[in-house]
């Protein structure tokens, strides 16, 4: 139960201090651990075969140095002293939850746009997501804001939560490491392509269940906030595998349910038009009110699961 406490904490720690300006984030040095090793490994004369190859090099470093580092953090933390190592892993947990950065993420585009300031909300949309929305009427400008908000509440929250109950912080450090390798090589470019062909896999093996298990937290959130049960569950059950993405369509798609709406649709990369499958059903259409719902389903679905968690291990 120890771990449950030191979750709960870290959360509450994120939720107060979220990313603080004064120390180097944990993500942006593995950002340029990896723009490092990108530098000496990626070269234009690669043949595929020869890019695939070190594309999983760069991987095997990456995610074997957020391990052993971290891993040797704890380790020497503790030799020096208990009290100081718990409080070390707390501030450190509490970097890989994005709880708070997140959802202020959500209300800045809110004020934006309750102030009738599209331009502004563009601008601040544009910050969080892959597309671009520098021409996005009002309703996309929702709608992009609410489909990565349900997206990162798992890859951003539930996901490291899960694999520091699962393996301590160094996994949870690991996971980080998995999901920045993916963001910043997982592009299916021509330069990506094959470099980051071993990211973009890693990513979706270490990022099968948390996406499904948020999905299923959501789904009992939304009836305690009374919410669209049925349609959070009748979404998942159809739409998830509709998201181009093997994981990210499942909480997408229960929040989408959850609040009686339709994602996807036409987006656009780099000026390029293109088409998102259609997931959850157009019941209504969006209103800034829905990413405030947004944000209470993220925070009653993170603490459904921490409260699942403590009772399977009062049980194991």
């Amino acid at each position: 139960m120890e771990v449950i406490i030191i979750l709960i904490i870290a959360l509450i720690i994120d939720l107060i201090i979220s990313d603080p300006d004064w120390i180097p984030h944990p993500v942006v040095l593995i950002g340029r651990l990896i723009s490092t090793l990108e530098k000496y490994l990626l070269k234009n004369e690669d043949s595929p075969l020869r890019a695939k190859i070190k594309g999983a090099i760069l991987v095997i470093i990456v995610l074997g140095l957020s391990y052993y580092f971290t891993h040797l953090i704890v380790v020497l933390s503790g030799q020096l002293n208990n009290y100081f190592a718990r409080l070390l892993e707390l501030f450190l947990l509490s970097l890989t939850l994005a709880l708070k950065g997140l959802v202020d993420a959500g209300k800045e585009v809110y004020s934006a746009l309750k102030n009738n300031d599209l331009k502004l909300a563009r601008k601040k949309v544009n910050l969080i997501v892959g597309r671009d929305c520098s021409q996005s009427s009002r309703q996309e400008v929702i709608r992009a804001v609410l489909e990565t908000l349900a997206e990162n509440s798992s890859d951003g929250i539930l996901a490291p939560a899960f694999y520091y109950l699962l393996g301590g912080l160094p996994l949870a450090a690991a996971y980080k490491a998995v999901n920045t390798m993916d963001s910043m090589l997982g592009y299916k470019s021509d330069k990506y392509l094959n470099f980051g062909f071993a990211a973009a896999i890693t990513d979706d093996i270490f990022y099968y269940l948390p996406p499904r298990l948020t999905a299923f937290f959501m789904a009992p959130a939304s009836i305690l906030l009374q919410y669209n049960f049925k349609g959070s569950l009748k979404t998942v059950l159809n739409d998830a595998r509709k998201h181009p993405s093997l994981n990210a369509g499942y909480p997408e798609a229960a929040a989408a349910g959850a609040l009686s709406l339709r994602f996807g649709g036409i987006n656009y990369y780099h000026g390029q038009k293109s088409f998102r499958a259609y997931i959850g059903q157009q019941n209504k259409k969006f209103e800034l009110a829905d990413i405030l719902k947004l944000n209470k389903l993220i925070y009653f679905s993170v603490l459904l699961f921490v409260i699942t968690a403590a009772a399977v291990m009062a049980l194991i």
